[in-house]
């Protein structure tokens, strides 16, 4: 009993040993708790149940993506809202939901609460996002798109010609082609081949 009350002591009051033992060692266990709740946080925020739970996005755009091949398909292979929306790499993942903390400012002050606000914003909306897939060459499709194990004679002849040209000069990525391929285009008035 002895010993114990010596350590408690030695706790209790400070001390220069112990005290930089405990700061480290206090410091060690937050971060380590801080470190877990901000990757359990970051990993429910990367769920399609967490990216519908907002009407703005249920009613509009997971109703659009229903109708695709990104969800029901011969395969059974499902693309959910992050699949398609959020890097897998860790850095890019952060950068990613940085930036689309946005809608946040967006759920909060109404800016696409409605069917209408939303088809108005639609066009930028949708700039937006092809911009940056073209600015990363289309790194989400790439997850589970590889030119690599493209079989080009099973598919149709205009696709095989564009995947096999795309492939070769490197001048096109995904988006440039498959714009609306999970959601309903905008108004795409003024946009060269639309």
């Amino acid at each position: 009993m002895q010993y114990f009350r010596k350590i408690w002591r030695d706790f209790d009051r400070p001390s220069v040993h112990y005290g930089i033992g405990t700061l480290i060692l206090g410091g060690f266990i937050a971060g380590v708790i801080f470190w877990g709740g901000f990757n359990t946080a970051l990993e429910a925020t990367n769920t399609e149940e967490f990216c519908i739970s907002c009407h703005e996005h249920e009613e509009n755009v997971y109703l659009e993506m229903q109708e695709t091949v990104h969800f029901t398909n011969r395969s059974g292979v499902r693309a959910t809202c992050p699949d398609c929306h959020v890097p897998h790499d860790w850095t890019d993942k952060i950068a990613r939901k940085t930036a689309a903390s946005k809608d946040v400012w967006g759920k909060i002050f109404g800016t696409i609460n409605t069917r209408e606000k939303f088809n108005a914003k639609r066009r930028e909306l949708a700039e937006h996002e092809w911009a940056r897939l073209k600015a990363n060459d289309s790194l989400e499709c790439r997850n589970c798109h590889d030119f690599d194990y493209m079989d080009f004679t099973v598919q149709s002849l205009r696709a095989s010609e564009q995947h096999s040209t795309s492939l070769a000069t490197g001048e096109k990525t995904c988006i440039d082609c498959h714009k609306g391929i999970a959601h309903n285009l905008p108004d795409m008035t003024g946009v060269e081949g639309y």
